[in-house]
C-alpha cells in the first residue's frame, strides 16, 4: 500500500512543507489511487521521478476559482478526461443522458464538462496563461486527428486545437510523460518538445517533424470528403506501429499537427514497476461520505497483468490506442500484487480478475512483429488464425497456479474477455481444462457479437463456426468436472454491415439456441474506430468498398427489439422488423416462429386469437401461454446458482 495520496488541497501541501509543487494533475474522473485508472498511474510515474504532484480531480469547470485552489505549478500541467471519453461516460448509445457515472463520488452524473478535456485546458489558459499544458487519457488520445464526432454528427479538428495545449500525449503515456517532464525541468521550452514519441504538437511546417514522416489529407478535405476521410483514417491506424510506424501529418486551419511515432510498449520490468508504484488503491476519503466511488468495486481485488491487444475488433478503441503490441508482467510482480491485497481489511480469499484488455494474451501475436512490426493487411486472429500466430498459454497458467498456491487466496477468477478463438489455437488444452475448473465466477462471458459471417467481417471477429466449437468444447468440460456454469455471449446490434434481414438471422440463432439476451450492446460509434469510420462514411477503410450502415433510431430500434424478441413491450417492433425483412415466415406457431400473429391476422384469412390465448368453441382455454426466456442449460446435475 501506498504511503499517502498525492495533495489535493493547499493543506495537504503544508502537511508535507511544500511551498510550491511541480506538476498540476488535472483529472474528470473522482480521485481514485489505482493503477486502473490512468491518471493515478501518471501521477505516480512523476512522483517517482522525484516530482512534486497534486492532484484536482473534477473541478468545477464553471468556476474559475477551483482551477487556482492549489496555486500554480512551477513546471506545468497534464489533464485527462478520465478513464473514458467524456461523452462516454455522459451518454448512451441512443444520446440519451446517463443517469450515473461509476467514476464519480457516489455515482452521481454531471461532475464533469462534456469534452472536458477541452473545458479544463481552456479553463487553464484563463487562469495561468502560458503555463505548459499537455493533454493525455483516452479522450485525447482517441481524439488526436481530425475525428467523427457522433454527437455533433459532424468531423471535428483534432482535439490539441481546440484544446489549445502545447502537447499531446497519446496511447499509455509514462514514456511520454516522464520524457516531457526531465525537459521542462531541465529549462526547455515546451515549444521545443517536438520528437518524444508517442506525443502531438502543433507546427508551421513539415519541417519542425523529427522522424519519417507521411501526411494524410487535412481536416478541411476529411469534414467534405467522406472517402478523404476513410483513407486517412486508414493512414493513421497503419502508422500506428511502434517498430515502423511513421509519424503522420495532418493540415488543420493554416497550422500543421504532427503526430510522432508510437511509444515502445513498456519491458516486462517497467511493467513491474509502474505496477508496484505506492498506489493507495483507494478512493480518496474526502469521499467516504458520499458513498465513495462505485468504479473501485469491479478492481480493487483485480490485478492487471497485460497491455495491448492483437485481437484488434474494428469497433474497440484499443488498437488505435494501448496498440496492438502485446506486452506482460513477470510472474514475481503480479504474485507479490496478490499477496499485498490478500492483507486488505476487505478481502474475502476472492481475485475478481487476472486481466487485462484480453485475458489470455501474455506475449506478442507472433516473433515477427518486435522485429518488422505488425502486418498491414492481415489481422492475426480474424477471419481465421494467422498461421504465424504462437497461441501457447503455458506461461498464463503457470502464473494463474502460482497465484492459486498464495496463501488466502480461495479462487482466482477472470472476468476480463476471453478471446475463444484464440484459446482454440491452444492445442494442448490444458489452459481450457483448468479454466473451466478453477477460475469461472458461475458464468463465463465471451463475445460472438454476431453469427453472420458478413457481419463480423465487417466487426474484425472470427466466424459463428469458431464460437460454435469453443461453445461446445466448454459444455463438454462442465460435464466432465461438474460445473454447473453458464456460457454468456455478448452481442452487438446495428453495426455498420448489418443489414435488417442479418438482425433476423441473429435472432433465429438466439431462438435455435434457447437464448434470450438480457442486455444488447447497440453500435457506439465512440472516437477513433474503423468501425465508427464506416458508419460515418460508409466505407469500409480496409477495402475502400462501401458498406451499409443502419443509422435511424427507427432502424436501430428495430435490429434491437429482433435480439429481445420474447419482451412483450417490443413486440410491435418485431413484427414490424420481420415484415420489412421479408420474412414472414417467422411469425406464426411452429417451433422457428419468433412471435405468433397479432389477432385477427392468421394465415389463410382466418380470424386468429391473441397472442398467448387459444379458446375452444365453448370458450375454455385450450392452452396456456408460455412465457419467458428458455432457461440456460445447467451442466454437471449440481445445483443452479444464484445472482450474486
Amino acid at each position: 500500500m501506498g504511503m499517502g495520496f498525492l495533495p489535493i488541497s493547499k493543506q495537504d501541501m503544508a502537511a508535507r512543507g511544500w511551498q510550491e509543487y511541480d506538476f498540476l494533475l488535472i483529472t474528470g474522473d473522482a480521485y481514485v489511487d489505482h493503477p486502473s485508472f490512468g491518471p493515478a498511474v501518471i501521477s505516480r510515474v512523476l512522483e517517482a521521478e522525484g516530482y512534486r504532484v497534486a492532484v484536482l480531480a473534477q473541478p468545477d469547470w464553471r468556476k474559475l476559482s477551483a482551477f487556482t485552489m492549489l496555486g500554480r505549478p512551477r513546471l506545468g500541467v497534464f489533464i485527462s478526461a478520465g478513464n473514458l471519453d467524456s461523452m462516454v461516460a455522459h451518454y448512451t448509445a441512443a444520446k440519451r443522458r446517463r443517469h450515473d457515472d461509476a467514476y464519480s463520488p457516489g455515482g452521481k452524473a454531471g461532475l464533469r464538462p462534456d469534452r472536458a478535456t477541452i473545458v479544463y485546458a481552456n479553463r487553464i489558459r484563463e487562469v495561468f496563461g502560458d503555463v505548459p499544458v499537455v493533454i493525455g487519457g483516452l479522450e485525447a488520445s482517441l481524439r488526436r486527428f481530425a475525428h467523427y464526432d457522433y454527437w455533433e454528427d459532424k468531423v471535428r479538428r483534432p482535439i490539441l486545437f481546440d484544446a489549445q495545449a502545447d502537447l499531446l500525449v497519446y496511447g499509455m503515456g509514462e514514456y511520454a510523460t516522464r520524457e516531457i517532464a526531465a525537459r521542462l525541468a531541465s529549462g526547455t521550452s515546451v515549444k521545443e518538445i517536438t520528437d518524444v514519441r508517442g506525443t502531438a504538437f502543433a507546427a508551421d511546417s513539415p519541417a519542425a517533424c523529427a522522424y519519417p514522416m507521411v501526411e494524410c489529407a487535412s481536416f478541411e478535405t476529411v469534414s467534405e470528403d467522406k472517402r478523404a476521410y476513410a483513407e486517412a483514417n486508414m493512414v493513421q491506424y497503419q502508422e500506428h506501429d511502434p517498430i515502423v510506424g511513421k509519424a503522420v501529418l495532418q493540415r488543420c486551419g493554416g497550422k500543421l499537427l504532427v503526430v510522432n511515432p508510437p511509444a515502445m510498449p513498456l519491458t516486462m520490468a517497467e511493467l513491474d514497476t509502474v505496477a508496484e508504484l505506492p498506489y493507495m488503491r483507494e478512493p480518496h476519503p474526502v469521499y467516504d461520505a458520499q458513498g465513495g466511488v462505485p468504479g473501485i468495486e469491479e478492481v480493487r481485488f483485480s490485478v492487471i497483468h497485460n497491455r495491448g491487444c492483437f485481437g484488434a475488433c474494428n469497433f474497440c478503441s484499443l488498437a488505435f490506442h494501448q496498440g496492438r503490441i502485446v506486452t506482460s508482467r513477470s510472474h514475481e510482480s503480479v504474485v507479490r500484487e496478490v499477496t499485498a491485497l490478500t492483507h486488505h481489511s476487505g478481502f474475502k480469499g476472492y481475485i475478481h480478475d487476472v486481466g487485462g484488455p484480453t485475458a489470455n494474451f501474455r506475449r506478442p501475436a507472433c516473433k515477427k512483429q518486435l522485429k518488422a512490426g505488425l502486418c498491414r493487411n492481415r489481422a492475426c486472429l480474424a477471419p481465421e488464425p494467422c498461421p504465424n500466430l504462437d497461441a501457447d498459454h503455458n506461461d498464463y497458467l503457470a502464473l494463474l497456479r502460482k497465484l492459486r498456491a498464495v496463501p488466502r487466496v480461495k479462487k482466482v477468477f477472470i472476468r476480463s474477455g476471453i478471446r475463444f478463438d484464440y484459446l482454440l489455437q491452444d492445442r494442448g488444452g490444458e489452459f481450457f481444462a483448468e479454466l473451466v475448473k478453477h477460475h469461472v465466477s458461475g458464468q463465463l462471458k465471451v463475445a460472438p457479437e454476431h453469427c453472420v459471417d458478413s457481419v463480423l467481417d465487417y466487426m474484425g471477429k472470427p466466424y459463428l463456426a469458431a464460437f460454435e466449437k469453443f461453445k461446445q468444447k466448454y459444455e463438454n468440460l462442465n460435464k466432465r468436472y461438474d460445473k454447473p456454469q453458464f456460457l454468456v455471449p455478448y452481442l452487438m446490434s446495428s453495426h455498420p454491415g448489418c443489414t435488417l434481414r442479418d438482425a433476423v438471422a441473429l435472432a433465429e440463432w438466439l431462438h435455435r439456441t434457447g437464448r434470450q439476451p438480457e442486455q444488447v450492446q447497440d453500435f457506439y460509434p465512440t472516437p477513433g474506430t474503423l468501425s465508427t469510420c464506416m458508419y460515418h462514411t460508409g466505407f469500409d477503410p480496409r477495402t475502400m468498398k462501401q458498406v451499409y450502415v443502419p443509422k435511424s433510431p427507427h432502424e436501430k430500434a428495430l435490429q434491437r427489439a429482433l435480439l429481445q424478441w420474447k419482451r412483450p413491450e417490443k413486440r410491435a417492433l418485431v413484427l414490424e422488423a420481420l415484415r420489412k425483412a421479408g420474412r414472414e415466415d417467422l411469425i406464426g406457431y411452429g417451433k422457428r416462429c419468433l412471435i405468433r400473429p397479432e389477432a385477427g391476422k392468421g394465415s389463410g384469412g382466418k380470424p386468429m386469437p391473441q397472442d398467448g390465448i387459444s379458446h375452444r368453441k365453448n370458450g375454455r382455454a385450450a392452452w396456456k401461454k408460455k412465457s419467458g426466456p428458455k432457461p440456460l442449460k445447467v451442466y454437471g446435475g449440481g445445483k443452479k446458482r444464484g445472482k450474486k
